[in-house]
């Protein structure tokens, strides 16, 4: 059995997880950590007997088999530079960046070195997902509501929009990259916010965000995002077809038909182990089971993007769509990141 030998970048409560369930797997060594708060990264990597690294590229000195970039959206960039400039293959936890710009630029060096990457929407890897994909398959989607209702994080940076993207890049990511995955890619969105942030210091985002969304089948859908509340009130999404209803979130699906009413329970546990065992898999050679690719989750960023853009400006959003749309590279230049255009 071959050992994988993977460092952290970053030593917040995501890389806590990862480094948690990376531990659980007989075959991973957790090389080490590095992170910008140095205490941080020496506890994490005592917890797990690691090494604390200076910084990313001393971390890249030791030969890592693979990286987690575990930072948040505002330090995405340069730490991803670095680790595909070494050709490590790469994990990065969602959003892939507080921005589109920078998410185009990996993208295209992604592309370019043809690395092996993967990005944490890790609710792809729950197995209710796959039912509602196996339930839709043979019936057009007609309308899709995605929604998550939230708290603001204790975390500082959050409540910026130029750190975090924002609650659609930040927090509604997964219920946007679900909506791809069973509804297809949305064509054009138009969004408002408040224009009120949370009573946070320094908060400019908006409170709460409505958008609708329509999409290249046809279909149409809508997304309700907001953090004015003290708990994590409902995430998820509801989809109709035809004479079917379908109610998807981290814990479970809910399926109403003509044979009524059934609920399947899904474990988000479960799935956080699940993307984490497909990446390190690939990176031995013994699996190839990587849902969202980091161009698959460019797509993604896209569409949160266009959401968050539609809401500043309150005008609608065009994406991209053909072969460009499914591309994150052309000729190994970065799609245009106009390819979230806001409509005259």
């Amino acid at each position: 059995m071959r050992t994988c030998r993977v460092g952290l970048v970053g030593a917040g409560g995501v890389a806590q997880r990862h480094a948690r369930v990376l531990g659980s797997f007989a075959d991973v060594e957790l090389l080490g950590v590095t992170d910008v708060a140095r205490d941080a990264a020496t506890e994490l990597a005592a917890a797990h007997s690691a090494h604390v690294f200076a910084d990313v590229d001393e971390l890249l000195a030791a030969g890592p088999d693979a990286v987690y970039v575990c930072v948040p959206p505002f330090a995405h960039g340069p730490v991803e530079e670095a680790v595909i400039a070494a050709g490590v293959p790469m994990f990065v936890e969602k959003p892939v960046a507080a921005d589109l710009d920078t998410a185009e630029r990996i993208a295209a060096l992604v592309q370019e070195k043809q690395l092996l990457t993967a990005v944490g929407h890790h609710w792809r890897h729950l197995h209710v997902v796959q039912r509602a994909r196996q339930l839709l398959a043979d019936r057009p989607v007609r309308m899709v509501n995605g929604a998550w209702l939230d708290k603001v994080p204790p975390v500082a940076w959050w409540a910026v929009r130029d750190r975090s993207g924002g609650p659609v890049v930040e927090q509604a990511a997964h219920v946007l990259d679900l909506i791809r995955v069973l509804a297809g890619e949305a064509v054009e969105v138009t969004a408002y916010g408040d224009g009120s942030p949370p009573p946070v210091d320094d908060a400019d985002i908006d409170s709460v965000t409505a958008a609708t969304l329509r999409f290249a089948s046809g279909a149409v859908g809508t997304l309700a995002a907001a953090c004015v509340l003290g708990w994590k009130h409902r995430a998820g999404l509801e989809i109709l077809a035809d004479g079917l209803a379908l109610s998807l979130a981290e814990d479970g699906l809910t399926i109403r038909d003509a044979d009524g009413e059934r609920h399947l329970a899904a474990d988000p546990d479960e799935a956080r182990v699940a993307v984490d065992r497909a990446f390190v898999d690939a990176v031995t050679g013994v699996g190839d089971d990587i849902r969202v690719p980091y161009a698959e989750a460019l797509r993604t960023q896209r569409l949160a993007v266009a959401v968050a853009q539609s809401a500043r400006t309150g005008r609608p959003v065009t994406l991209p769509t053909g072969p460009a749309a499914l591309t994150s590279v052309a000729g190994g230049v970065p799609a245009t990141p106009a390819g979230v255009t806001v409509d005259a």
